[in-house]
């Protein structure tokens, strides 16, 4: 790193110039910090210098998040003003063990407040630190409607037990079992966008559905609607027994190759990894010889899709080109492939589909003429 400071930012200073600290911007960019200072400059050439709170959680509505800083700033107002040492009042390890157990359990969490004191989550922020916020709130002046307003919110959510994580897993939960992993995640998602175009606070929130689901409401007509997403690729220069073991950990039969910029430039199969490994058998290397690069197996010349591409339009893409695997590019990353299974599992929703909904002929019945 050091070789690539190329300026001194006292010298830089004396000439009028603005600084580019790229040791500080790089130090930043990797030690994360609760509070975290951040310089830069802009693309006018103008410097900025911000502090990040990185401790706030998502909201997930602005109303809950609006409440999270006034519980935050609430208590910091408070707590500074009235204890003088803290780390006399609480262990560094006891506060370290409370930020792993809240992370695990929530607000079912065991954890260790002021004096050794044993506590429940739920009870600490009930008993302890709510009053703490509110009278941090008035000690800086804040409105009492907004204090009662915005402390409200986080009471409510903690006598519910009903917070974003919460509604997220429970939602999950209930869904469990019923349409793809995709279909359940995308339910998700739109139903939290749903639910934050209403002015109701997350612990208001009824659970996602999964016919909330875009994909279920209209099929599998773009390909994105049932990609596989969680894809493993490997570089032009990595060895081909490193893609042989990879197929055979994560039982997948295509692997996509990756330049160093994360573009896609090449396909690795099992049949041409088969082809090269049986070539080994019959001609071994020279022993201490280098092992072979991935760029000497995988297939260059690809077609692909989008993630906007008609199912349809993929399934005649596969069928006509006699090919198993076709990789989803977006502005030439590959984000997802997609292959044969996958179109199988998409016959069979499709099928059982028609099977629930078919006429008595469909379902072996007979029809009797009036």
């Amino acid at each position: 790193m050091g070789t690539e400071i190329d300026e001194h930012a006292s010298v830089a200073f004396a000439k009028g110039r603005i600084p580019e600290l790229k040791a500080l911007r790089l130090h930043n960019g990797t030690i994360y910090r609760w509070n975290r200072p951040c310089y830069g400059i802009s693309e006018n050439g103008k410097p900025h210098l911000r502090v990040e709170l990185r401790v706030l959680p998502s909201g997930p509505t602005i109303a809950d998040e609006v409440a999270n800083g006034a519980f935050w700033l609430g208590l910091m107002m408070e707590m500074s003003a009235t204890i003088d040492d803290l780390p006399a009042r609480i262990e560094f390890d006891d506060a370290r063990v409370n930020l792993y157990a809240a992370a695990r359990e929530g607000l079912g969490a065991h954890v260790t407040w002021f004096d050794g004191k044993q506590m429940l989550a739920q009870q600490l922020i009930l008993d302890h630190l709510l009053p703490l916020a509110k009278a941090g709130l008035d000690r800086a002046g804040a409105d009492a409607e907004d204090s009662a307003r915005y402390l409200g919110i986080v009471e409510r959510r903690v006598r519910t037990g009903r917070n974003g994580a919460r509604w997220m897993l429970q939602s999950l939960s209930e869904m469990k079992g019923r349409g793809s992993t995709g279909a359940r995640l995308n339910a998700l998602t739109a139903a939290m966008i749903a639910r934050q175009e209403t002015d109701r606070v997350v612990s208001d929130w009824e659970r996602a559905r999964l016919d909330e689901s875009e994909s279920e409401r209209v099929g599998h007509h773009k390909v994105s609607q049932y990609m596989n997403t969680d894809i493993f690729t490997v570089r032009p220069d990595d060895p081909v027994e490193l893609v042989a073991d990879l197929m055979g950990w994560e039982r997948i039969r295509h692997v996509p190759v990756e330049d160093d910029k994360g573009r896609l430039v090449g396909l690795v199969s099992y049949r041409g990894v088969l082809r090269h490994l049986s070539g080994l058998h019959k001609f071994p290397p020279q022993p201490g010889g280098a092992s072979s690069p991935v760029s000497d197996i995988m297939k260059r010349e690809l077609i692909t899709v989008t993630p906007d591409t008609p199912t349809l339009e993929a399934i005649s893409l596969m069928r006509r080109y006699r090919i198993g695997c076709l990789p989803v590019v977006q502005d030439g990353h590959i984000v997802a492939v997609l292959t044969e299974e996958d179109f199988v599992g998409i016959a069979s929703k499709v099928l059982a589909e028609e099977q629930k909904h078919g006429t008595p002929e469909t379902t072996g019945g007979t029809r009797a003429d009036a």
